[in-house]
């Protein structure tokens, strides 16, 4: 399964969150649900396709951080999870996703943070560091650098698949048949890819903060992540065992990132 790769799935269990959520009314109306645990400096997660924010309550790296005294902030992105699904396009065009983390921090009077993207949640989170100022050291993980062309392939064709309007492949029937098995949505599943942010080389090439750029030795599917690395000033790139779905649950991971943050 594994050239599915990030349009495949995270398999993490139940999209929806089996803890208690909170929300808040973001900039369009939209209510974004998030979970926060622990105190101290503030650690955003940011979740991949076809998931929520409930993926990282299996890794190791959600109890190293709270273990390392962090407050721990777990958003579903809109359309996910226990998030508002709205159903129409307008929602997930302009960078809705990156105006949501902005308004979440806001609505958490975060001062700064520290970000770390899985998947999908990078894509999202390489956008945001090209607007928010508040980021003090961000990781890139499961990516390469594909998701910098508008016109990727990868996101086109699941982009149609989601939306009906090419028939299933070799490559995307795992991810719409997965999609279909948790009740998700398809519709807004082809809006995610629609509108997925698209980050340029040259807002790369700005971006200031450290950031660690972080993958499995055999997850190359979007792209070479020593590419990525490459074309971020101050990052910084480290390779570790395991394939797309399971890497960022690794212990491995974990240490790398909690390394990177110069957590003691």
């Amino acid at each position: 399964m594994k050239t599915v790769c990030l349009y495949l799935f995270l398999l993490l269990g139940p999209v929806a969150h089996a803890q208690s959520f909170k929300t808040f009314v973001s900039f369009d109306g939209t209510k974004i649900a998030y979970t926060e645990e622990g105190s101290g400096i503030p650690v955003i997660l940011l979740h991949g396709f076809i998931s929520s924010g409930n993926s990282w309550n299996q890794s190791v790296l959600k109890k190293d951080l709270l273990d390392h005294g962090r407050r721990v902030i777990i958003p579903d992105l809109r359309g996910n999870g226990n998030s508002d699904q709205p159903q129409h396009e307008s929602a997930y065009s302009n960078d809705a996703e990156i105006k949501d983390i902005q308004a979440l921090a806001n609505h958490l009077e975060l001062h700064s943070y520290l970000a770390v993207g899985y998947s999908r949640g990078a894509i999202v989170l390489a956008k945001l560091l090209t607007e928010e100022k508040k980021i003090l050291k961000a990781v890139l993980g499961g990516m390469g650098l594909d998701f910098t062309d508008p016109d990727w392939d990868r996101r086109i064709m699941f982009q149609k698949a989601f939306s009906g309007e090419e028939p299933l492949n070799e490559v995307t029937s795992g991810a719409v048949n997965y999609a279909k098995s948790i009740g998700a949505n398809l519709k807004i599943l082809g809006f995610l890819q629609e509108f997925q942010p698209v980050t340029s080389l040259d807002q790369l090439n700005r971006i200031s903060v450290p950031v660690l750029v972080i993958a499995g030795d055999l997850d190359t599917d979007n792209g070479n992540p020593k590419e990525l690395k490459e074309q971020i000033p101050n990052a910084v790139l480290e390779i570790v065992p395991g394939e797309h779905n399971d890497t960022y649950q690794s212990d491995l991971f974990s240490k790398e990132i909690i390394k990177f943050f110069d957590l003691k």
